[in-house]
């Protein structure tokens, strides 16, 4: 059995990684070697904070035991089901490092993609994914079409994949995105409101292995409605003001 792998002093840092958890045991022990080994492979000092929304398969258990021997590993568990954006803000709220990647624990997030997204940010704040080719169901892959169609409508954007929460963003960026249930879906949308630079990065997206999708159709159309009335009033809300020199 390999040591137990130290702690890192949080301002060694360079990159924290977020990834919601709920019921991905099968997938977590596949995930897991593949995420290091890209990790190992271009940062020395990182950390990977998994926010477990009350999962009941075992994956708390896979990643307690996970933590207890890697020390890069931090583990969040809800207290209830709060939901992904919850996760994702929890994780923006701990992370410690100058650079936070998130992404699912789904294993349909290559890995591999993260160091392309981290080297966007030369140019950039943030860097989005968009999954060129999806490996969903034909009504999974239309509902997101048609979503993403209506959001930059009515928002006047033109982000390509918005729901794709495989992304980098500089930490002090997480700070503009306001915690609010289902804004995940408006990442791109709320960084530019905010002044920030945002650039799409073609990703991998993988079939689904194990389990079964989270996704639903009926429950979300009214709530994704909801948040894009949230985000459009944002975009038409925003201070914008400047201040004459002085004579």
């Amino acid at each position: 059995m390999n040591p137990p792998i130290p702690p890192t002093s949080a301002d060694m840092l360079e990159l924290t990684v977020i990834l919601p958890v709920f019921n991905e045991a099968q997938n977590l022990p596949l995930l897991w070697p593949e995420l290091v080994g890209v990790l190992e492979a271009h940062w020395q000092h990182v950390e990977v904070i998994f926010v477990d929304d009350v999962s009941t398969d075992g994956s708390s258990e896979w990643l307690r035991a996970l933590a207890r021997r890697d020390a890069r590993v931090r583990l969040l568990r809800f207290a209830r089901h709060a939901g992904l954006t919850a996760a994702l803000d929890a994780g923006y709220r701990r992370a410690r490092a100058p650079i936070v990647v998130t992404m699912d624990s789904d294993l349909q997030s290559d890995p591999a993609d993260i160091p392309r997204l981290v080297a966007a940010l030369h140019d950039a704040d943030a860097a989005t994914g968009w999954r060129v080719h999806r490996h969903d169901t034909w009504l999974k892959r239309l509902s997101s079409r048609i979503a993403n169609f209506v959001r930059n409508r009515m928002t006047r954007e033109t982000v390509r994949d918005s729901a794709c929460t495989l992304r980098a963003i500089r930490r002090p960026c997480t700070a503009a995105l306001p915690p609010y249930d289902g804004l995940h879906r408006f990442v791109p949308t709320l960084l530019r409101i905010a002044g920030y630079r945002v650039v799409e990065v073609p990703v991998t997206h993988r079939p689904c292995r194990f389990g079964e999708s989270k996704f639903g159709v009926r429950n979300r159309a009214a709530r994704a409605f909801r948040d894009l009335l949230f985000v459009r009033w944002m975009q038409h809300s925003v201070l914008r003001y400047a201040i004459e020199p002085d004579a």
